[in-house]
């Protein structure tokens, strides 16, 4: 009598269709998946010898949350072989998508700015976790509405030099009547140094020659901000 081996499969499409990711997403809807799940989906197929889900399950309990993710780089990836770099590029890519989803939908609305904490809020999901300082401007119209949201100066770790003539002459393009400095200090030490000071004046004085406001200048750290408008510096 002959005897027939069945090769026992433990990848993702073996399993109830029920308890598959994409369907269980397509059936029950994104949020009643887990972050396990959701990076599965991203991820299509595991690497030989572990499914996506587990895959994704290493990946999660890795990081800790997708938060974290974000600001990584290839030397955080080395854990998890066979993850070339496709994969990685398309959580990545799926993380920023979420980071700027939120800023988009404010634009939409041209949302209007009260007070610092309205920046910081729109701003903070965005440079919290940076590894390197990013100096952003919001140029605003004359009802303190956003036009735009811009980078103006990319740094090292500890500095960032953005450039004063720029900026202004930026908000003149866009025609801005106002402007919100922002910028992060990756240390998460957010008392503002004698540069940070000394081009917050700079860009003052340049603004009252062009007729355009500087509202504020803020900087942002892990959680914490500080404003030089809240501070009656400007």
């Amino acid at each position: 009598m002959n005897s027939t081996k069945v090769k026992k499969s433990n990848g993702i499409s073996s399993w109830p269709e029920d308890d598959r990711p994409r369907e269980k997403l397509l059936k029950n809807g994104a949020e009643a998946l887990s972050n396990s799940e959701l990076l599965a989906i991203l991820l299509r197929t595991g690497v030989r010898g572990t499914s996506a889900i587990d895959l994704a399950r290493q990946i999660v309990e890795k990081f800790g949350s997708f938060r974290n993710m974000i600001q990584t780089d290839a030397r955080d990836w080395k854990a998890f072989k066979g993850l070339g770099p496709a994969k990685i590029a398309q959580i990545q890519a799926a993380l920023e998508i979420g980071k700027r989803f939120r800023e988009v939908e404010i634009l939409k609305g041209r949302q209007k700015i009260s007070c610092s904490r309205d920046v910081v809020e729109i701003i903070m999901p965005q440079m919290r976790d940076l590894k390197t300082e990013v100096f952003k401007v919001i140029y605003l119209n004359s009802n303190n509405r956003i036009i735009q949201i811009s980078n103006a100066a990319t740094g090292t770790v500890n500095h960032a030099m953005p450039i004063v003539r720029e900026i202004v002459h930026a908000a003149l393009q866009k025609f801005a009547a106002a402007i919100i400095c922002v910028h992060n200090h990756p240390s998460a030490n957010i008392t503002p140094s004698a540069e940070d000071k000394k081009f917050t004046q700079e860009l003052i004085a340049a603004g009252k020659l062009m007729e355009i406001k500087v509202l504020d200048h803020i900087i942002v750290g892990d959680g914490a901000f500080y404003s030089f408008a809240e501070e009656g510096i400007i």
